[in-house]
């Protein structure tokens, strides 16, 4: 009894190895066909960008005037902490945008491999699903991050040239976020990705994705600008936590630098505590989910939760899917 427990533990351990190698190779081969298209690498690339100069220099304007707005007369902020909050919502606008229609992009592999028939090949050796679909979702997840910190990057070159108050603090954190949003991105992805069949349907899907995600994430205008029952319907949406987990953490430093200023110019604590909720409210900063207050936990919590829901999913339906 004690040898064939242990020859079951040994033939386990096996398994587990050779699943390894298996996944491993997959994602390895995934991230090599997604590289070697450099037409999908470079519009992936190319893409954010293109949108931080649309966003700078569309949305800027649009952007100083809601926050001026909202700034009682008597108070005088400097230019460079106007600049600095304007830049940090444009940002963090582009960032919620881009690690989804990106996660999209990078997730054609899936759809191509359909149409090019190297999915039933792979499908015909002693390969399981799950890890199939493993594999396509690590593999995704690499290739989008790599173009989201890209795009993170020429986003801190923005603001330090438009007015930087981010601590080290604040910048792990948007580090944390746009790996977040990835992966929510490619899991989302990944399911819708599971019922395509052609290139056709996969690019109609990311010219949808690409044009009407922003707006029911709070990306191109906030949530706080819609009708009451609409602010309920997109606050079941998990994307609009992440754009405002990206907002909170570009801005905190603007926050408090303008709280600052506030208080040197002689206003009350009370008075600049009420000005700064204001401000947070009107750019989805701080939201409510049917009249109660959503923390920052508790985004983290939305956003977590809804990552580990869909990836099981995702798995779930490529295991028990039946090929046609």
């Amino acid at each position: 009894a004690t040898a064939s427990t242990e020859c079951r533990c040994v033939r386990q351990i096996h398994f587990c190895i050779i699943n390894m190698k298996t996944f491993l190779a997959l994602t390895k081969r995934n991230v090599k066909m997604f590289f070697k298209d450099k037409g999908m690498f470079i519009s992936s690339l190319i893409t954010p960008i293109i949108l931080l100069v649309l966003y700078s220099t569309f949305l800027a304007k649009i952007y100083r005037d809601s926050f001026m707005s909202g700034i009682p007369e008597n108070i005088a902020f400097s230019k460079t902490l106007i600049n600095g909050m304007v830049g940090g919502e444009l940002v963090s606008s582009l960032l919620a945008v881009s690690c989804v229609t990106v996660a999209f992009c990078s997730n054609l592999l899936m759809v191509n491999d359909k149409v090019s028939g190297a999915r039933k090949d792979m499908l015909v050796s002693p390969c399981k699903r799950s890890i199939m679909a493993l594999s396509y979702y690590c593999s995704s997840l690499i290739a989008t991050l790599i173009v989201a910190y890209v795009a993170l990057g020429a986003s801190f070159i923005y603001i330090a040239v438009q007015g930087w108050y981010l601590s080290i603090v604040d910048v792990l954190l948007v580090i944390l976020d746009v790996f977040l949003l990835s992966m929510f991105g490619v899991a989302l992805s990944s399911i819708v990705n599971c019922f395509l069949k052609t290139s056709g349907q996969a690019s109609a899907v990311g010219t949808v994705v690409s044009s009407g995600y922003g707006f029911i994430c709070g990306a191109y205008m906030p949530i706080s600008n819609f009708g009451s029952g609409l602010q309920k319907v997109l606050s079941l949406l998990p994307g609009t936590y992440g754009t405002s987990l990206i907002r909170n953490h570009m801005m905190q430093g603007s926050f408090a630098e303008m709280n600052k200023q506030g208080l040197a110019q002689g206003i009350e604590e009370n008075q600049m505590n009420e000005i700064l909720k204001g401000v947070k409210r009107s750019i989805d900063c701080t939201f409510d989910f049917f009249s109660h207050p959503v923390t920052i936990v508790g985004m983290y919590s939305v956003i977590i939760g809804t990552i580990v829901l869909l990836i099981t999913i995702y798995v779930l339906i490529q295991k028990f899917r039946k090929e046609q």
